[in-house]
């Protein structure tokens, strides 16, 4: 025996424009029936919650599907799979398509090389599978738009529970954060780690989807506007608390990478806050409390 629940969508042209967009949503436990032989026009992620099955591709190989876990059903694969007969499995799916897809594959959040990817859990991305079920009701005005915001927090999900990885990517990613304003080159970030500037360009680029160089240009341009914002700090002294010795290179840099100059950039924001400026992340659901007026 087995339960399934789903629906589908048809967004129109103007909605694909968001570079997603959800086309479908399921939730099925049990002793699912197999699945294709079949090939699709668009992406689906499957995610396996418990049990476990098979997974065919196109080499007619078959592989064992074991929870948690998720399968990538990619545009023009052919491919085949199911729960075992005997246990079943639970799975959601999410259908999706856009341009964006092509630039998630990239960055390595879809895998179309390793249909069949361990997950540490599978928490989050059930999170955001029940976000796209509660906007899926009939008749919700903004159920393309609250259903495509929610595969791109799936797909965020489906990054993070990654078995192979750790949530916040491979520890060579935590330590060059941790050094990203000393004034050192690529190669040398390789040798404090004992790799080859190709190993670390290959660690990177799998646990971040970027080279070391605009992995740590990203972490230096986002610390320089958080100091351009909240301090007084002359542009001089900002190039050199992110790493960059010359303020004229460090200001020809950020004005082509960030399109404006730093001077302008804290122009625009308005204000500056010295003496109130805090590291620690603030909790969304608990702010602090203004206090009101004495009486």
């Amino acid at each position: 025996m087995y339960h399934t629940w789903m629906r589908y969508f048809t967004p129109s042209q103007v909605h694909h424009r968001l570079g997603l967009v959800c086309l479908g949503v399921g939730m099925q436990h049990g002793t699912l029936p197999a699945v294709g032989p079949r090939t699709l026009d668009h992406h689906v992620a499957v995610v396996i919650g418990a049990g476990g099955g098979w997974f065919e591709g196109p080499d007619g190989r078959r592989v064992a599907v074991t929870a948690p876990a998720l399968i990538w059903l990619t545009p023009g694969v052919p491919h085949h799979y199911g729960p075992d007969p005997a246990t079943g499995w639970d799975e959601s799916f999410v259908d999706f398509a856009g341009p964006a897809t092509a630039t998630y594959t990239e960055l390595g959040y879809i895998e179309p090389d390793r249909p069949v990817v361990p997950l540490a859990d599978t928490a989050g991305a059930r999170a955001a599978v029940g976000r796209i079920a509660r906007a899926a009701r009939r008749g919700n005005p903004l159920l393309e738009v609250e259903t495509a915001a929610a595969v791109h927090e799936l797909l965020v999900a489906l990054r993070r529970a990654r078995a192979d990885l750790a949530p916040d990517g491979d520890p060579v990613l935590q330590a060059l954060a941790r050094d990203a304003f000393q004034p050192l080159s690529v190669a040398e970030h390789a040798a404090r780690h004992g790799m080859t500037p190709a190993e670390l360009r290959t660690a990177v680029r799998r646990g971040a989807g970027c080279s070391p160089k605009d992995y740590l240009l990203g972490i230096r341009l986002g610390r320089a506007k958080e100091l351009l914002a909240a301090t007084e700090l002359p542009v001089a002294a900002v190039a050199r608390r992110v790493g960059y010795d010359d303020p004229a290179y460090f200001s020809r840099l950020f004005t082509r990478r960030v399109g404006t100059a730093p001077v302008r950039f804290r122009e625009q924001q308005g204000r500056a806050v010295p003496g109130g400026w805090s590291d620690r992340i603030p909790d969304p659901e608990h702010p602090p409390t203004i206090p009101g007026p004495a009486t």
